[in-house]
Parts: C-alpha cells; sequence; structure tokens
C-alpha cells in the first residue's frame, strides 16, 4: 500500500524523499588532523609535513631499502628528486618506494606503492591505552592493480604519548600494511575544555610563581598559628592544673609564675650586653702608663 501511495507522487518529490534518506559521507580528504574520541581530543595539526622512514633488509648480493613518505594531514607534493614514473600517483597520503641497492651500481626503484590515498583514505582511529596515545589506519587501492592475487594496501601509524618529539620509526610492512611508531607530544591529547596548551608561557609561569609564593606565605602563618596554640594550651591547662590542684587563684594560677617575672629582666640584661658589645672601646690617654 505504501508503494502504491508513493508511486503517485510526483518524480520531484520522490527525489527529494530519496536524498533526505541518502547517508552523509564525508570526504576522504576532509580529514583536518583534529581528532575527537570519547572526551578527549587530538590536535595533530602539527605533524602537518612530509615525512620519510626507511628500513634496510639484507638480500645478497643486494640491499633491498624500504623508504616511505607520509603526511596523514595533507597530499605529498614531494617525493624526491626521482622520475615521474617512478612517484605515487597524486593524491597519495603515504608512499612506499622499494629500492634495490647493490655494491658498484646504481640505486633501482623496484617498486612504488601509495598505500594510503586520499580517493580511499577511510581513516579510523583508536586510543592507546599502554603506553598512551592514538593509533590511525589510512587505506590505500589494491596493489598491484590487474594483478591475479592484487593485496589491499594501508598505513598504520601508532602515535605515542611523549614528553619530546622524536623521529618516526619504520616497524614493518607484511606486503599489505605499513606500520610506523612514532613517540610526539601530539599523542598525548587534551580532555574537552580544557586549553592549558594553549595559554601564553609568560602568563603560566607567573601563575606558578604567585602560587609557590602563596604557599611559602601560608606556611609561615601556619607555623605562628600553632606556635599561638600552643601557649594558649599552655597557659590553659597549666592554670586549670594549679586550679584544681592547689586551689590556686589570681596570679598564682599563672604556670611557672616566678620564671615569668623573670623574663622581662632577662631581656633587659641581653639587650643591655647587645648595646656594650656593639658600643666602640675608648682608647687610653695615659700614653702607656701602667698604675702599680
Amino acid at each position: 500500500m505504501i508503494l502504491r501511495h508513493l508511486s503517485n507522487l510526483p518524480p520531484s518529490i520522490l527525489l527529494l524523499l530519496l536524498l533526505c534518506h541518502v547517508p552523509t559521507i564525508e570526504a576522504a580528504d576532509s580529514f583536518s588532523c583534529i581528532v575527537n574520541i570519547d572526551t578527549t581530543k587530538f590536535d595533530l595539526t602539527s605533524l602537518n609535513n612530509e615525512h620519510k622512514v626507511t628500513q634496510s633488509r639484507s638480500t645478497p648480493p643486494s640491499t633491498m631499502v624500504d623508504s616511505l613518505t607520509f603526511n596523514i594531514c595533507d597530499d605529498l607534493t614531494v617525493q624526491g628528486e626521482v622520475a615521474e614514473i617512478d612517484r605515487c600517483p597524486s593524491e597519495t597520503r603515504a608512499c612506499l618506494t622499494k629500492i634495490n641497492q647493490k655494491q658498484d651500481q646504481e640505486d633501482r626503484i623496484v617498486a612504488v606503492i601509495p598505500v594510503a590515498e586520499s580517493n580511499a583514505l577511510n581513516a579510523s582511529f583508536s586510543k592507546l591505552s599502554s603506553p598512551s596515545g592514538l593509533s590511525i589506519v589510512m587505506h590505500g587501492q589494491s596493489y598491484p592493480a590487474g594483478s591475479d592475487n592484487p593485496k589491499d594496501q594501508s598505513f598504520k601509524l601508532n602515535l605515542i604519548c611523549n614528553k619530546n618529539a622524536d623521529d618516526p620509526e619504520f616497524v614493518s610492512y607484511d606486503g599489505s600494511q605499513v606500520e610506523v611508531q612514532w613517540r610526539n607530544p601530539a599523542a598525548c591529547g587534551s580532555e574537552a575544555g580544557d586549553d592549558s596548551g594553549n595559554g601564553d608561557d609568560s602568563d603560566s609561569g607567573n601563575g606558578s610563581d604567585s602560587e609557590d609564593k602563596e604557599s611559602v606565605g601560608s606556611g609561615i602563618g601556619w607555623f605562628f598559628l600553632v606556635i599561638l596554640l600552643a601557649f594558649v594550651a599552655y597557659f590553659v591547662l597549666g592554670a586549670y592544673h594549679k586550679y584544681t590542684t592547689y586551689g590556686a587563684t589570681g596570679m598564682d594560677l599563672i604556670p611557672h609564675r616566678d620564671f615569668w617575672q623573670e623574663v622581662p629582666y632577662m631581656l633587659g640584661d641581653v639587650v643591655s650586653h647587645l648595646c656594650s658589645s656593639a658600643r666602640p672601646r675608648r682608647s687610653s690617654n695615659r700614653g702607656g702608663y701602667i698604675a702599680v
């Protein structure tokens, strides 16, 4: 019955309904190097550059070198000073070049494989837990195209959270996927709403200094407060003890009263001694005469 009613609608209305039900597909090259997973945001814009990693394998009498050039944020623009036939096609994010090296002979490029291409990128992301970081997988076309046994190509980049940025490392290539590991601060991410990494360094430094001064000041305040409370407890408990034990009243309630009565005189003696030590001694005018 529903199909019967739909068939009676004008073609323009049917087309509009179909467009409304077609899922929106994000363009492959729209990846802007900003990744949000759960409540964690990874800003990878600092990695928007072309990077190169290599690995060598001994294949006597020659050596096979796997050289990977990649940029996860944009298509490659520079692929070395090589002939156009030995380059990956345009719109490539990661290009793997296999080079055969033999003593006393020029290097020979034997394979050029676009392992990640913008028109087949289908990028996927996942958080790493131990160690913490971000894993990115980007895809390319099958290679070699038109052969009897082509393999789907992909590029896997494991970004490891690290305070300092190291050089990326070539991990492996199994004929289908290239894996690279990279220790970089961009892999640490930030929680949603946390803009601490975008603030001015000078402001954060001043805030740290003020916090240190405040902590020192509060520590001194607590020290004197403890001393004051100790004195109050000393006099209150001492007075209570003398009242309950000896029935003392008035000035007799002060604990160690004789000591506190002598304190002003002791302070006076100390001040007098310090003043006499600081006062310069008068020289004698007797010219060396000694009384007998």
